[in-house]
C-alpha cells in the first residue's frame, strides 16, 4: 500500500516536472470577466468625444487602458458591466476602453494617448486613469496600479472609483 502511494506521488511529481498531465481544478474566477478593448480607428478621439461629454454633464472620464489578452484587463472590464459598478460610472464617469496592444513587447498602440496625461512608459495592463473635464489627470500616483485588478476584491475597487469621483483635483503647475 505504501509503495502504491509512493509511485502515486512519484507519477504526478514527474507529470508535474515534464509538463505531462496533470490534475486540473479549474475554478471560475472570483470576477466576472468582459473583452471591451476594441481596436478602433481613432482612440484619441475616443477620449476627447469623452472629455466633452463630461465638460458637459459635470463628470469625470474614467479611461481605461488594457487589452483583451489581458487577464487584469478582463476582469477591470467585467467588474464594470456589473450593476453595481454601472450606477456608479452612470452617475460620475464618462467611460472609456483603449487598446493598447501589448506594449511590453514592443507592440504597443495607442500609447499617446497615455503620455497626453502625463504618464510616460506603459509598465503592464490595465492603467486606470480618472480625468477631470478638463483633462486633469486625477490619480497620477495610482493610475498604473491597476495590474493586479483580478485580484482586488469587489468592494476595494468600487471605494476607490467612488473616492475618485469626488477627489479635488490637482493643484495647477
Amino acid at each position: 500500500m505504501i509503495r502504491a502511494a509512493l509511485a502515486a506521488g512519484l507519477a504526478l511529481a514527474l507529470a508535474a516536472c515534464t509538463g505531462g498531465p496533470q490534475p486540473t481544478t479549474a475554478a471560475a474566477p472570483a470576477h466576472p470577466e468582459a473583452k471591451s478593448f476594441a481596436v478602433t480607428p481613432d482612440a484619441m478621439g475616443d477620449v476627447d468625444a469623452a472629455l466633452t461629454r463630461a465638460a458637459g454633464n459635470g463628470k469625470r472620464v474614467l479611461l481605461v487602458m488594457g487589452a483583451n489578452w489581458c487577464h487584469d484587463s478582463r476582469a477591470l472590464a467585467g467588474w464594470l458591466e456589473t450593476p453595481r459598478f454601472a450606477a456608479l460610472v452612470a452617475d460620475r464617469y464618462e467611460l472609456v476602453f483603449v487598446n493598447v496592444g501589448l506594449p511590453q513587447t514592443g507592440d504597443g498602440h495607442n500609447l499617446a494617448v497615455s503620455e497626453r496625461f502625463g504618464l510616460k512608459g506603459f509598465p503592464g495592463t490595465p492603467a486606470l486613469l480618472v480625468l477631470t473635464a478638463d483633462g486633469q489627470l486625477i490619480n497620477a500616483d495610482t493610475a498604473q496600479s491597476w495590474r493586479n485588478a483580478a485580484s482586488r476584491s469587489e468592494d476595494a475597487i468600487h471605494a476607490e472609483l467612488a473616492a475618485l469621483a469626488e477627489a479635488p483635483p490637482p493643484p495647477a503647475p
